[in-house]
């Protein structure tokens, strides 16, 4: 009997035993970005993706978009479960965002804008992050000799157009011009790259160049009233605190009659005359695709080379175009009226 009793109990423990160690499916994010198992019911599971975009702005909002779009284009409406927060153009806050889409253990962060993308970088060294909107990864994230490949958790889009094409529409439309004034914003990294680029390229095109940095909106205008009185024409790169204040920059220059060439169709659709056009819905899906690629584990993010748009847009701002008297080159799309 004694040894009857025995075998129960024993029987039992074992069955308890292997019950423990097979109750658990788990999921988490992973850095890898493994594919995630259905649940115990069978359903499949929800991946969990925090989206810190810096500023409201047509630009970084069609980036979203297209990013949205690709993850439910491969998972499904109901297969990622977005927490989408907007830093409203401030640094500090993007460091608040994605430390509680840390915190909260995100399957993955899309990150819209240097800004965000530094918070992010800042943050974590595990989850998987995929920028867009970037200008220059390398100047973005301090890497030196930047090969294309950042080689950790990080990839995405980049929104640079080639810069010495930029420079060339200055001539191209302003070809008796002699000086060229570049605006941006000091506090942005990659404005200060492309500016430098920009005036290398004009100077070479027999442009003298001057440049105009701010450090805040608060000394904004002041810089840009300084740089229209001394300018023949012009250049704002892809630059956040511009794209979110260019109505501040037309209500200086338009008056004064003096002509902007911008880096981004956001900028120049507010104080702009033409630009060099990318889609940033496009590179937001592009960077939507390889986010579902790192989260199906179908590709190693540390190997994921930094993609580019595929193609550019001449296109014009046709009011201030015509505020100006200025008659457009061939080859020119209109900017649609929003």
């Amino acid at each position: 009997m004694k040894k009857k009793l025995l075998a129960l109990l024993l029987t039992g423990l074992l069955t308890l035993s292997l019950t423990a160690c097979g109750g658990g499916t788990g999921s988490g994010a992973s850095g890898g970005g493994d594919t995630q198992e259905p649940d115990a019911s069978g359903d499949a599971q929800v991946y969990s993706v925090g989206i810190c975009q810096l500023a409201p702005h047509p630009a970084l909002d069609a980036a979203t978009e297209g990013f949205q779009d690709a993850l439910k284009a491969k998972f499904g409406e109901d297969g990622v479960k977005f927490e989408l927060q907007n830093a409203a153009g401030d640094s500090a806050t993007c460091a608040t965002i994605v430390n509680g889409f840390v915190s909260g253990g995100v399957d993955l962060i899309m990150a819209n804008a240097t800004d965000a993308l530094q918070a992010a970088a800042s943050a974590t060294a595990d989850i998987p992050i995929l920028a867009t909107s970037i200008t220059e990864y390398g100047v973005a994230l301090g890497i030196d000799n930047f090969s294309g490949t950042v080689g950790t958790n990080i990839s995405g889009t980049s929104d640079l157009a080639p810069l010495d094409q930029q420079a060339a529409m200055v001539q191209e439309w302003f070809p008796d011009a002699k000086t060229v004034g570049l605006i941006y914003c000091s506090a942005e990294k990659n404005s200060q790259y492309q500016v430098d680029n920009v005036q290398a390229s004009l100077e070479t095109l027999g442009f003298t160049c001057t440049q105009y940095p701010f450090s805040d909106t608060n000394d904004m205008a002041s810089v840009v009233q300084n740089a229209a009185d001394s300018s023949d024409v012009l250049y704002v790169p892809t630059d956040n605190t511009c794209a979110t204040n260019s109505g501040v920059i037309d209500n200086i220059c338009r008056p004064m009659k003096k002509p902007i060439i911008a880096g981004e169709e956001g900028i120049c659709s507010g104080c702009g005359v033409a630009t060099l056009s990318i889609s940033y819905y496009d590179i937001g899906y592009k960077a939507g695709e390889m986010a579902g690629q790192v989260l199906a584990g179908e590709a190693n993010i540390a190997e994921m080379p930094i993609e580019y748009a595929p193609s550019f847009t001449k296109k014009y701002n046709e009011s201030i175009c015509a505020d100006l008297g200025l008659t457009v080159p061939d080859g020119y799309e209109a900017i649609a009226a929003e």
